[in-house]
């Protein structure tokens, strides 16, 4: 059976192979160096108190599922999740199916938000009966390569310009290893957000082996900028485990997202900053903004007045949060606002904020992939 779970793939080795021991020397090696991935001041956030929702499902499909990255468009909030595995017939409650039992599956899918965090409508739905199932979102193209078993696990949908989106997403080809990180063009097709294009000779923009990951760690369109923004890692060229876990940054005028030779890639504060349509050429602290994180999400916090990161704890079940009054970093220390009991043992990852049910920013809903489980927790801030 194809695996249940979508984290970055070098991120996934290292965790698994790396001892505590290991972990705590590397990360004095890197406090006794010039980095500008490791925390700096301190976290606003220290009075919380984090409220445990329940299980997310949809109303109108039945699987089970993992990601769920949100993102609006035209006013409206939606979810791509990753690897969507369908309940067997005709149940409608995934608490139901014998997880065990394989029914179908599509590599991605996608959901309308509502005011319920614990309830998604599944769009894109095929002609399944009883009950309909979820088709693929970002498609496979068979002149590619490509062929169903392909993974484009997508970290949110971000709005461009004339009513339009895009999503980024990693091409995963499973046991030939990752090909690339690629964006798409998302329009409203008959009201629902389709995606019409995909870039790129074979799919994507940045080859894995020679460029980070942009977007597999996270997406996001900026509201107080004109600017989409991605994070990716390390290329999978890089074996170490220290300079496996950097994290590098893009930026793209929303307007231009479909321009390549329109993005700006940071090389650090101490290489020129920002540089339009020149990719990164070497990796390292100087030229990365993050050091082992989770997949997750950021948020402009109103009640903080500062970017906050939403991540889990790589390899573990703390659900984290950093902040930053810039996205370039630097970044606080994470706070650690709960900590998820794993299902059956099971895998917990990737950090989703729901930051449209509550524009103050007091309160910040939260949800999260355990075991292909997605929980929801809602935090409330004080000052």
């Amino acid at each position: 059976m194809l695996r249940r779970f979508h984290i970055p793939f070098l991120m996934a080795c290292a965790v698994l192979s790396a001892s505590p021991a290991a972990l705590a020397d590397d990360a004095q090696q890197r406090r006794d160096g010039v980095d500008p991935t490791q925390p700096v001041g301190t976290n606003p956030i220290t009075k919380f108190e984090t409220v445990y929702l329940g299980q997310q499902v949809a109303n109108n499909s039945c699987s089970h599922r993992d990601l769920g990255f949100t993102g609006e468009l035209q006013g409206k909030w939606y979810a791509v999740f990753g690897d969507t595995l369908w309940c067997a017939q005709p149940l409608t409650d995934p608490s139901q199916d014998n997880a065990s039992e394989f029914h179908g599956m599509v590599r991605d899918s996608l959901s309308l938000t509502t005011d319920d965090p614990l309830l998604v409508v599944d769009l894109h739905l095929n002609d399944d009966s009883p009950v309909r199932h979820q088709q693929q979102f970002v498609p496979f193209n068979a002149s590619w390569g490509e062929d169903n078993t392909y993974g484009f696990g997508g970290t949110s949908l971000v709005e461009t310009a004339n009513g339009a989106g895009a999503v980024f997403y990693l091409v995963n080809a499973n046991s030939a290893g990752l090909k690339g990180a690629g964006v798409a063009k998302v329009e409203l097709v008959s009201g629902v957000p389709t995606v019409t294009k995909r870039f790129g000779a074979q799919g994507y923009w940045w080859p894995a082996s020679s460029t980070p990951r942009y977007g597999d760690v996270a997406a996001f369109r900026d509201p107080r900028s004109e600017y989409i923004y991605a994070w990716g890692g390390a290329p999978t060229s890089v074996t170490d485990f220290t300079g496996a876990q950097y994290v590098y940054l893009l930026r793209v005028r929303a307007a231009d997202a479909y321009d390549l030779a329109k993005y700006e890639y940071w090389w650090g504060a101490a290489d020129g900053g920002w540089k339009t349509g020149e990719p990164l050429t070497q990796f390292g602290a100087e030229n990365a903004v993050m050091w082992f994180v989770g997949q997750g999400q950021f948020v402009w916090s109103e009640f903080w007045g500062v970017y906050v990161f939403v991540h889990l704890s790589p390899g573990g079940s703390d659900v984290l949060l950093r902040t930053a009054t810039a996205l370039e970093g630097p970044w606080t220390p994470d706070v650690k606002v709960y900590t998820a009991t794993p299902i059956d043992g099971g895998l917990t990852y990737a950090g989703v904020a729901h930051p449209y049910l509550d524009a103050s920013g007091r309160t910040l809903t939260i949800s999260f992939t355990n075991n292909n489980h997605i929980e929801v927790i809602k935090v409330t801030f004080s000052k």
